[in-house]
């Protein structure tokens, strides 16, 4: 008998875990709080790791139709302009790790996971927001925000950093201010002058702050984020609020005429503000699942985005979900889930450490950014390339 899975959240991890587990024979439903999917979002780095996970879900021309394949990462001076270090990507990348670097736009990739999606094995729900769970050693049982009740073997919570679901199993209130605000801009690179587009990767690295810019949409478009120190009042945790693009050059004051000139270009119509939230390093499998119910992706560990990683994560985690839910009978769930919990909660932990402290480095003044620019200056990819992270393969 297969599992019936249910999944809270219709974002990238719960697309992508409702993919991993349909192929892995189980029944899914999903459930989305939206009322429709749109063509919202940023652009999303995705390293070998995670486009590794995508082939294997069966996305390799799909993906590779709507990503863009920048050759380098380039790491530039905001204040003189001068290059710090560079990292092969493209070919190079391939040959390392046996699997591509990407940068696509979230909901170009949201819209390939969906339309893979089997249809005689997932149903999805829109206008629907999981609100809470009660579960016993047989099943799970979910209650929706109209107050329909619903039963399954497995609950999967991918409902994101303010998950309802999570604070109801663990208890540990709301996300941190990290004190960071991301503005983030997309840019036909038809309006640009020919000098200004790109078909790689630059980070722009200053005091207090650092902007990457890379294409998305099959090069199309440029992905435009500054990430700075600030803080605003009111609740800006959505993509609702249009930042002003004059309180973003106040920001970058002083920086190089070619990032300047590059924002000068963007409408100022086209930024949105973000405040960065996340929550204290992952500290144990009980923060993945308890009992029949997993968590994934954000809900479990959110992170700070200096290592292009959280999208990525939350991919990897669907795919150690698929593999411990194939053939796994509906008594069996509770212990499927932990050897899941078991197997990505220190490897979570790694990555949202390496992203905090990627961020202080970014970020750095006085000796620190001197230390940075000469150690990037001798060492240049050697600094930038990671096989811990990008050579990864799950073991399950």
């Amino acid at each position: 008998m297969h599992c019936s899975v249910l999944i809270s959240g219709g974002g990238i991890g719960g697309m992508a875990a409702a993919l991993a587990a349909a192929q892995a024979s189980c029944r899914v439903r999903l459930f989305e709080k939206a009322p429709a999917f749109s063509d919202v979002g940023a652009g999303i780095q995705l390293g070998p790791n995670a486009t590794r996970v995508l082939h294997g879900l069966g996305l390799t021309s799909a993906l590779k139709h709507a990503a863009a394949v920048p050759d380098t990462l380039t790491i530039r001076s905001s204040d003189t302009g001068s290059t710090l270090g560079t990292l092969r990507l493209g070919a190079d990348m391939l040959a390392r790790y046996g699997a591509p670097y990407y940068t696509v736009h979230r909901a170009d990739l949201h819209a390939l996971l969906l339309k893979a999606l089997p249809r005689d094995g997932v149903a999805v729900k829109l206008s629907c927001t999981l609100q809470s769970v009660t579960q016993t050693l047989a099943s799970v049982r979910v209650q929706t925000n109209t107050g329909q009740l619903i039963d399954g073997d497995v609950l999967v919570a991918a409902d994101g950093l303010w998950s309802p679901l999570r604070a109801q199993l663990l208890g540990d209130g709301p996300p941190r201010l990290t004190g960071h605000l991301a503005y983030r801009a997309l840019v036909l690179q038809g309006s640009l002058p020919p000098y200004l587009r790109s078909a790689n990767i630059t980070a722009w690295m200053g005091r207090n702050m650092h902007v990457v810019i890379y294409p998305v949409r099959a090069g199309q478009a440029l992905n435009i984020v500054v990430i700075v120190h600030g803080k605003v009042s009111g609740d800006q945790a959505s993509w609702n609020h249009s930042a002003h693009a004059a309180d973003l050059k106040t920001h970058l004051l002083g920086c190089h005429g070619d990032l300047r000139e590059l924002l000068e270009h963007t409408d100022s119509s086209a930024w949105r503000l973000w405040t960065l939230h996340d929550r204290l390093l992952m500290q144990g499998a009980h923060q993945h699942a308890q009992g029949r119910v997993a968590l994934l992706g954000d809900a479990a560990h959110p992170m700070r985005p200096y290592l292009a990683q959280g999208a990525c994560m939350a991919i990897e985690d669907a795919e150690a979900l698929g593999h411990v839910l194939k053939n796994c009978p509906p008594q069996s769930v509770a212990s499927a889930l932990q050897r899941y919990a078991q197997a990505r909660w220190q490897r979570n932990a790694r990555v949202q450490a390496r992203a905090l402290r990627n961020g202080e480095i970014f970020h750095a003044d006085g000796p620190v950014r001197w230390g940075r620019d000469t150690a990037m200056k001798l060492l240049g990819g050697k600094l930038l390339d990671l096989p811990w992270l990008y050579g990864y393969r799950q073991t399950l």
